[in-house]
């Protein structure tokens, strides 16, 4: 059976990227700090938009605020990611070390 030719056609090898690995990890950074600042931004305003509405006479600095918790959470996350090297995070959210 493994003999005979089958119908399906050869794809061919894929080439590597033109791209130099340090590009690739920067630009991997670069989309997790954006995607981060979206989501905990749009988060924060969101939870300010409740409060206000619930505890605060729909006033706006409540909003602001968590927008700007938000923002300053995801900033302080992508300045790590950018001053250390390349890391994965274990089970537990914790970095690996080698040994």
């Amino acid at each position: 059976m493994a003999d005979t030719p089958s119908n399906e056609p050869r794809l061919a090898p894929v080439a590597p990227s033109s791209r130099p690995v340090s590009e690739a990890l920067l630009n991997d950074k670069w989309d997790r700090a954006i995607s981060s600042a979206v989501i905990r931004g749009s988060l924060g305003l969101s939870f300010g938009v409740v409060f206000s509405v619930l505890l605060f006479k729909r006033r706006q600095w409540p909003a602001w605020v968590g927008l700007g918790f938000g923002l300053g959470r995801a900033y302080e996350e992508a300045d790590v990611a950018f001053k250390n090297g390349p890391t994965r995070a274990g089970t537990n959210g914790m970095r690996l070390v080698r040994s």
